[in-house]
């Protein structure tokens, strides 16, 4: 069982690298399942906080934050597009795929829902597993692994080598 975070108090950062990562894997004609930030999506807000993702491993795109109006300081993650989305990704097969991404474990995981069972399913199935944590959600993610997660640096080629090594280490299980 492989799984991996990356955090970063730098606001963005994380969903940029972990769709890079997508990106660049893909490219290379690795088979990915889960969720990315759409990095060409613009916020309608001077926060940021308004985002697209993208279900691995060719879509859909689905907003799932939601407009709470000029001013709101409440979390505009939109629930129902969250379900969406997760509804989205159980129901590609994954079996075979080569990493799971999950682009943040948020308010939905920590709380026991969104992406947990996904990502559980993933790691049944020998599927790594690569989540990006923000700090408000660290302490919920630390106890939901179980001290089995590995911490990459949020530097591009640290995690790309890191994929490279699990994918061609999970490769080299499922052939033996």
């Amino acid at each position: 069982m492989k799984i991996a975070y990356v955090t970063s108090q730098e606001r963005g950062k994380i969903d940029h690298l972990l769709s890079a990562v997508a990106e660049q894997l893909q490219a290379n004609g690795r088979s990915l399942v889960g969720i990315v930030r759409v990095p060409a999506y613009e916020s309608q807000f001077a926060n940021g906080c308004d985002m697209k993702v993208r279900v691995l491993p060719v879509g859909p795109e689905i907003k799932i934050t939601q407009n709470l109006g000029e001013g709101s300081d409440a979390c505009r993650l939109d629930p129902g597009a969250i379900a969406t989305a997760v509804s989205n990704v159980d129901s590609n097969p994954n079996n075979n795929a080569d990493l799971f991404i999950l682009n943040k474990f948020g308010p939905e995981e920590a709380s026991g829902r969104g992406f947990v069972f996904a990502i559980g399913k993933a790691l049944e199935h020998g599927i790594p597993v690569l989540v990006g944590v923000g700090p408000a959600n660290q302490a919920a993610f630390d106890t939901f692994a179980g001290g089995l997660a590995e911490t990459l640096p949020d530097e591009l080629d640290a995690i790309l080598q890191w994929c490279a090594t699990t994918i061609d280490s999970k490769s080299k299980r499922t052939t033996a």
